[in-house]
């Protein structure tokens, strides 16, 4: 195994329970953990994750939960984030906090290919992006 497999076999997990998002910190915390990425992976992993959990505090409520691992066919990076609003569903070039604002998913639709979506459980929903590896 490569060290960017070692970096990438990792399943990691986050709680978001601070009532503003950590969005400096996440990018931090992940530039540390998979430092072992390829530099321009990792700020685009940084850039999706940062997005999704800004959506997730600006349009969603509690409970929040960050986490990234391998994809199941193993070719692509996987960002999923929880949150407590399942009837609050992303669309892409639009946001409810006016005209300035809505060209985050724009760019996760970019990065990912076209492969992102959504998950809808008994209480809350899952916004995912993977992020190709070649």
């Amino acid at each position: 195994m490569t060290s960017s497999e070692n970096a990438l076999a990792a399943r990691i997990s986050v709680d978001l329970t601070m009532p503003v998002a950590p969005l400096a910190q996440i990018r931090q915390w992940l530039a540390t953990v998979l430092s072992e990425l390829a530099e321009d992976l990792l700020q685009d992993l940084m850039l999706v994750c940062t997005e999704l959990v800004a959506n997730a505090y600006d349009h969603a409520c509690a409970p929040r939960r960050l986490r990234v691992h391998r994809s199941r066919d193993r070719h692509a990076l996987r960002i999923e984030v929880d949150d407590g609003s399942p009837e609050c569903l992303p669309q892409v070039g639009t946001s409810r906090l006016g005209a300035f604002r809505g060209r985050g998913l724009m760019m996760v639709d970019h990065l990912s290919r076209r492969r992102w979506g959504t998950h809808l459980g008994t209480e809350g929903k899952t916004v995912w992006a993977e992020l190709p590896l070649s």
